[in-house]
């Protein structure tokens, strides 16, 4: 009797503890390295309170921003290696790693971040470049378009930027050169003391950072170089084994979240631009506008850039017709989403 008694509490011990380790969530770690109060954070966090409650719990999903996990430059490396299950960061922070999604750093047209996101999705689920086979994509989003901010003095024509030390990282570092200056690859997060220490005279950057990375309060003038058209790709992706030791259900959740946060993030960005140049202008900022005739030269100085990419690309094993076909379709699409944005009435920084 005692024997039977022993066994049976030896099972039930056994039944509980399969039980309980059952119970435990999956545990996703979901790096980026936006301030904490950035759009970036705030909807990198609601992407995780949205996987956990799909998932009833069985995700325990946990954002950690501001690079307190993983930096920016080391992003790609990490979610690679297992530090983060998930990252978000840019291409051009880990150049020659995602060299055929570097095409939407190109200067081509980009008239806002919400066409270049949906753009970026398209030309990946179209092409799935192989340099990604290593991780899982959950979906691309864009930085709002790349304009030149100055500290001192104001860029009214190209000529004024020669000598000019202007921030510029991957692909847009390269356009900072065509453009006669100087390009510095300056992590964003450390580009507000690189101005207070005058290690830059400008930058070749976003408007929305003017607000979510304070440079408003330190930058003078705005140059509205917009029409070249250059972008930051930004991939939210997952560490392909964690991805795979996912139950179906919870890959589910993932993809379907992920389909509806290529519009919020779009969205956002849009919005946020708009912000960070009312909030330049507020601080006493003055905006420059460009001439179409003066655009026309800045586009013109910047196809050598499109140029190496092709070349770069032939070098990598691609053939030359490849890369144009790529270059087309980016090019359809920018029309159809152009259509798009403005039947829709999506608010945009810029009048096209």
């Amino acid at each position: 009797m005692f024997k039977k008694v022993v066994l049976a509490a030896f099972v039930l011990s056994l039944v509980f503890a399969v039980s309980s380790f059952a119970a435990d969530p999956i545990k996703i770690q979901f790096a980026g390295y936006h301030p904490p109060v950035h759009m970036v954070s705030n909807l990198i966090s609601e992407f995780c309170d949205e996987v956990n409650k799909r998932t009833n719990g069985k995700v325990a999903a946990t954002p950690y921003t501001g690079g307190t996990l993983l930096s920016a430059t080391k992003m790609a490396a990490g979610v690679y290696s297992g530090i983060a299950d998930i990252g978000f960061s840019h291409c051009a922070y880990s150049r020659g790693r995602f060299p055929v999604m570097e095409i939407m750093e190109l200067p081509l047209g980009f008239p806002s971040s919400w066409i270049a996101s949906h753009v970026s999705n398209d030309f990946y689920n179209k092409f799935k470049p192989k340099e990604w086979n290593n991780y899982h994509v959950l979906f691309f989003t864009t930085s709002p378009v790349n304009v030149i901010q100055t500290v001192k003095k104001p860029v009214n024509t190209i000529e004024d930027l020669k000598g000019m030390k202007i921030r510029g990282t991957g692909r847009s570092g390269d356009i900072v050169k065509a453009l006669g200056a100087t390009p510095m690859p300056i992590e964003t997060p450390d580009l507000y003391e690189a101005i207070k220490r005058g290690v830059v005279d400008g930058a070749y950057l976003t408007m929305e950072t003017y607000k979510g990375f304070k440079t408003g309060e330190l930058f003078k003038y705005n140059t509205e170089s917009w029409k070249v058209g250059s972008v930051y790709s930004f991939y939210i992706a997952m560490n392909k084994k964690k991805w795979n030791s996912l139950p179906p259900d919870v890959q589910k959740v993932f993809t379907e979240v992920s389909k509806e946060f290529i519009e919020k993030f779009a969205v956002g960005f849009n919005k946020i631009d708009i912000e960070g140049l009312e909030y330049f202008t507020k601080l006493g900022g003055k905006t420059i506008p460009l001439s179409d005739a003066e655009s026309d030269r800045w586009i013109k100085a910047v196809q050598p850039v499109i140029a190496n990419f092709k070349k770069d690309m032939t070098s990598k094993g691609y053939k030359a017709a490849e890369v144009d076909s790529w270059l087309a379709f980016i090019q359809e699409r920018i029309a159809y989403w152009k259509a798009q944005e403005k039947a829709k009435k999506i608010p945009t920084p810029f009048k096209y």
